[in-house]
């Protein structure tokens, strides 16, 4: 691979999950969750992203998320269930994509706020249009993701190195 190799990550927060008497991380999907993820799903499918690898969070509610999600998509990546995708900080999301395969091109993950929203903020140095504006207004909210671009190995992946390239939230 090139040190010039375009690459995406594409972060997708999970879908509006329900309160149920269960531990956090066993918290399903709520109605408008299991209604938002496929919508999230053919809009992804929409950008047009050939995605290489998922990552998602063991949570239900990503995984549940991620379920919905990928059948609406023209190609099934490969997945792997990341436990430390669950309650990752900043710290540790960066760590996860410094050890991202450098065959990879385009990488999903599948996590939970504020993660999400910190690492879409931290990696874009730069952002297309008013993206970064309306991805900071909206909060990140459910069945919202990001995309962010940036060229070189994954092992080079810092704060930012990237472009925030679109944003696309259900409700806003």
């Amino acid at each position: 691979m090139s040190v010039d190799t375009p690459r995406r990550i594409v972060l997708l927060r999970h879908a509006k999950a329900d309160w149920p008497q269960v531990s956090d991380h066993d918290r399903p999907l709520a109605d408008r969750g299991r209604t938002d993820a496929p919508v999230a799903g053919r809009r992804l499918a929409d950008t047009g992203i050939a995605l290489d690898l998922t990552l998602c969070s063991t949570a239900v509610r990503t995984r549940e998320t991620w379920k919905l999600a990928v059948q609406e998509l023209p190609h099934r990546p490969r997945t792997v269930y990341e436990e430390r995708l669950y309650e990752a900080s900043l710290g540790e999301l960066l760590a996860l994509l410094n050890e991202t395969p450098d065959d990879v091109d385009n990488l999903l993950l599948v996590g939970h706020n504020p993660g999400m929203h910190a690492l879409a903020d931290a990696l874009a140095g730069e952002a297309e249009g008013d993206v970064l504006p309306r991805m900071n207004r909206s909060g990140f909210p459910t069945a919202a993701f990001a995309v962010v671009t940036f060229t070189g190995s994954w092992k080079t992946v810092e704060h930012g190195v990237g472009r925030l390239t679109d944003f696309w939230a259900p409700h806003a």
